[in-house]
C-alpha cells in the first residue's frame, strides 16, 4: 500500500509555475503581483454534513475547490493558488484518482495552482485554503451597502437545495429539472467573471456568495453594513417549472449551496448591470432594496408580497450548529 507522501506525489503534485516554491517543502512561497492584496479563504467539507459518503469523487473533487473559489469571486478577486488538507479513511487509489481529476478540472477552469497541503488517516474530511489577488483597496466587501441601493442576485438560487431534496427522497423532480438541480448541487460554477466585472467596473457596493441561503447570507451584508433590506416576492427569480412552488420558493430563499453572488448597487447602475448580464450570459435579478436598519431585532431581510405586506419566513438558511 502506498504511503502518505507517495499518494501526494502520485495524485496531487502538479507543476506550479506561478509560485516561487510549490509543493515539497515546509511551506509554499508565493509572491503577489505589485499593487495586489491577497484574498485568503478556507472551507471544510465533512462527510455526512456537506456530502453523502457515496458522492461521486470527481464531483466532490470539483466542489471541494469550487466552494473556495466562490468566496474569492465574491471579493472580486482573481483566483491564484490553493492548499488542500484532508483526512481519508483509507488509501483508496481509485477514489483518489477520480477526486484529483475533479479537483484539477476545477483548478484548470479557474486558473488555480495547488501549491501544498497535508493528508492523514481519519474520517473523510476535506479542507481547502484558496488565495487570490485583488488590487489594493479595491476588494468587494460586505460592509459597503448603502441605504437606497438595489439588491441583486445572480443565476437561479434554489436549484442545489432542490437537488439535495431529490437525493433525500423529499422531492420528485421531472427528469430535466432533476439533472439541472443535481448539477447545481454537485458541480457549482463560481461566479468569478461576475465578481471581477463588478469590481473592475465599480458596479457594486457590497457582495457575498450564497452558500448558506439567500436570506442568511444577505443578512451578513446587512449586519456588517448596519442597514436593513426589503425583498419583493414579485421580483425574485422565476421558479423552475416542474417543482413544487412552496418547496422551490423555500429553496430559493433559504436553501443555499448554489454559490451565486448577492450584491448591492446604486440604482444608477441598472442599465450597466443589464448589459453585463447579457455580456456574460448570466441572469442578474434586481430583487429588492437596502433600507435603514431597524432599531432593534436581527439584521434580517424582510420579504414583502405584491401588496407590501411581510411574508412569514420559517427559516433563513443553514447553520452548522442549529437552524436559523
Amino acid at each position: 500500500m502506498p504511503g502518505e507522501f507517495d499518494l501526494i506525489a502520485r495524485y496531487f503534485a502538479r507543476p506550479t509555475p506561478s509560485a516561487v516554491l510549490g509543493p515539497g517543502d515546509d511551506c509554499a512561497l508565493l509572491a503577489p503581483a505589485p499593487g495586489m492584496e491577497l484574498a485568503v479563504t478556507t472551507d471544510m467539507l465533512v462527510v455526512g454534513t456537506h456530502f453523502f459518503a457515496d458522492t461521486d469523487p470527481r464531483q466532490l473533487g470539483w466542489k471541494t475547490l469550487a466552494v473556495n473559489v466562490s468566496d474569492l469571486a465574491a471579493m472580486g478577486a482573481v483566483p491564484r493558488w490553493a492548499l488542500l488538507a484532508g483526512s481519508l479513511p483509507s488509501a483508496d487509489e481509485d477514489w483518489l484518482a477520480a477526486f484529483a481529476d475533479g479537483l484539477f478540472a476545477c483548478a484548470k477552469r479557474y486558473g488555480v495552482e495547488l501549491v501544498g497541503g497535508d493528508t492523514t488517516r481519519g474520517p473523510l474530511n476535506l479542507c481547502v485554503t484558496a488565495l487570490g489577488e485583488v488590487p489594493a483597496g479595491r476588494a468587494l466587501r460586505r460592509d459597503g451597502a448603502r441605504v437606497g441601493d438595489d439588491v441583486w442576485v445572480s443565476g437561479q438560487p434554489g436549484l442545489a437545495a432542490l437537488g439535495l431534496a431529490q437525493l433525500r427522497g423529499q422531492a420528485d423532480l421531472p427528469a430535466a429539472l432533476k439533472t439541472r438541480c443535481l448539477a447545481a448541487l454537485q458541480r457549482p460554477l463560481p461566479r468569478v467573471e461576475l465578481g471581477r466585472a463588478l469590481r473592475e467596473r465599480g458596479l457594486a457596493h457590497a457582495a457575498i456568495d450564497v452558500s448558506d441561503g439567500l436570506l442568511a447570507d444577505l443578512g451578513h451584508i446587512l449586519e456588517r453594513s448596519h442597514v436593513g433590506a426589503e425583498l419583493y416576492a414579485g421580483q425574485l427569480p422565476c421558479l423552475p417549472p416542474g417543482a413544487d412552488p412552496l418547496r422551490a420558493r423555500d429553496a430559493q430563499l433559504a436553501g443555499g449551496d448554489d454559490y451565486e453572488l448577492a450584491f448591492t448597487a446604486a440604482p444608477g447602475q441598472r442599465q450597466a448591470l443589464a448589459a453585463l448580464a447579457a455580456e456574460i450570459d448570466l441572469p442578474l435579478w434586481r430583487i429588492g432594496r437596502i433600507v435603514a436598519a431597524a432599531p432593534d431585532g436581527p439584521p434580517r431581510p424582510a420579504v414583502l408580497d405584491v401588496d407590501g405586506r411581510p411574508l412569514p419566513i420559517d427559516h433563513t438558511g443553514f447553520d452548522h450548529f442549529g437552524q436559523s
